[in-house]
């Protein structure tokens, strides 16, 4: 985690971490250094379940237990939700969330698998060949490919004229904060 964010400090990118509350729970000393840094500290539930369709009563827990550790580490739980497990939030999902306080679930459009450990350059090449003005990428930083590929990849960015924000800057005008 301390390599990507020396990586987006050196690049001046903002990101969105998404942190899944078990991780979280381990080292709490991120939250406040993410925020502290300018980021976005967001739920990614709190076991990183894949999020069933029918079980709202576990969907609902994954999503309070880990804003509860937000709450506790940093004041909120964060502006933003995006579900484990899914690309997409299904209604269930949605409800859950805007129960738990999230009314904006987000998902993304770029998804290298870097989960998958192809390796940094491969994450690289599928983020750059796929990233388009307005993307949302799914990076998992704590696999060291990703880590390794991020330098690489926001210089590809820069390159392109695209400058990596936050989701409050991205959505920011278009999302009641």
């Amino acid at each position: 985690m301390n390599a990507v964010l020396r990586a987006a400090r050196q690049a001046h990118a903002g990101l969105t971490m998404f942190v899944v509350g078990t991780w979280l729970e381990a080292n709490p000393q991120f939250a406040d250094r993410i925020i502290r840094l300018g980021h976005d500290l967001g739920n990614h539930t709190w076991s990183h379940p894949v999020l069933p369709d029918d079980d709202a009563v576990m969907t609902h827990e994954e999503v309070v237990r880990c804003r509860n550790l937000l709450v506790r580490l940093t004041g909120n739980g964060g502006q933003w939700f995006r579900p484990s497990g899914t690309p997409q939030a299904t209604p269930l999902i949605l409800r859950a969330a805007g129960r738990a306080g999230y009314p904006t679930s987000l998902s993304y459009d770029v998804d290298p698998f870097d989960y998958t450990n192809p390796g940094a350059s491969l994450v690289t090449q599928r983020v750059l060949d796929e990233v388009r003005p307005g993307s949302i990428i799914s990076l998992h930083t704590l696999y060291a490919g990703t880590a390794q590929a991020l330098p690489a990849i926001l210089h590809g960015l820069k390159q392109r004229g695209l400058r990596p924000v936050t989701a409050r800057t991205l959505l920011g005008a278009q999302v009641a904060a």
